[in-house]
């Protein structure tokens, strides 16, 4: 077999992999679905030090009785823990997995979509394979299937995103925020490099407020801030979801543009794809 030949058989392997992920799935057998499923509650809440990296997010204390011996387990999430917690009260409750009869490897998943089926790999292996066939036709079939295949990709994508879904039910959740004083306790400091831009330091505002019903929360928040490296100490309002005091924002006016920034570049992505499609079409 010439290398020709062997190159041409590239879709053998993510195919394989999606092949073997999705039975995985099915079969039950795959590590998410092996795991210990459990609902953690946040018992102590720490607050970041200000110039310390954003990285391992809010220092929390979780509490969690494993289902099979009945035993409650109080541990932080300090170290490799799954989802770093960028909002954090007492009384918070997030999923967390983890190996049977050991609760002190627990992961903080806080996005499940996916994960509980295990199908986020082979669904990653989908994408490489759709990407792989699109450059493959280009080389092969020429610019109309190139077309074809871009706008079908893009189609997809627009069609499976999230961002609509979440950008319209984070402003039905914020239509009805509350509004209360809140603080920057603290600015967190990560310092990047980059081979153009040269040194590159994020700042991050670490802010508190306390809810109507007397809740406190700390939350790091990244957008809405101006100024956020001279911000320590800057008294400001939050506006808060009444049901979930992880929705937030210091700036609603920016949040809502940026909400519909989001739904508009779906929106575009969904009409290039057609465009393309039907280009291509024409082009055959």
């Amino acid at each position: 077999m010439s290398s020709y030949e062997v190159l041409a058989l590239w879709w053998v392997v993510p195919a394989g992999l999606a092949l073997l992920g999705y039975g995985r799935s099915l079969a039950g057998v795959t590590r998410a679905q092996r795991a210990v499923w459990v609902k953690a509650r946040i018992v102590e809440v720490g607050q970041p030090a200000h110039g310390d990296s954003e990285k391992p997010g809010i220092r929390v204390t979780f509490a969690f009785q494993d289902p099979a011996t009945g035993q409650e387990f109080t541990l932080p999430n300090a170290g490799r823990h799954g989802d770093a917690i960028q909002e954090a009260w007492v009384g918070r409750e997030v999923d967390v997995r983890y190996p049977p009869g050991q609760p002190h490897r627990f992961l903080v998943v806080l996005d499940t979509v996916g994960e509980k089926s295990g199908r986020n790999g082979p669904n990653c292996a989908v994408v490489l394979l759709l990407i792989g066939l699109v450059i493959h036709a280009t080389v092969v079939r020429g610019y109309p299937w190139a077309l074809l295949g871009f706008g079908a990709l893009l189609t997809a994508v627009g069609a499976i995103s999230p961002d609509i879904r979440v950008a319209r039910a984070r402003n039905a959740l914020l239509a009805s925020a509350v509004a209360v004083p809140a603080r920057v306790v603290a600015v967190t400091k990560d310092v990047y490099t980059d081979d153009e831009a040269g040194e590159i330091v994020n700042h991050t505002p670490v802010v508190t407020f306390t809810t109507r019903q007397g809740t406190h929360v700390t939350v790091l928040s990244r957008d809405g801030i101006p100024g956020p490296g001279l911000s320590l100490g800057r008294d400001l309002t939050i506006h808060y979801a009444p049901t979930d005091p992880a929705v937030y924002t210091p700036d609603p006016a920016a949040d809502r543009r940026s909400g519909a920034k989001s739904i508009a570049f779906i929106v575009a992505l969904l009409l290039t794809g057609t465009a393309s499609i039907v280009i291509g079409a024409a082009a055959l």
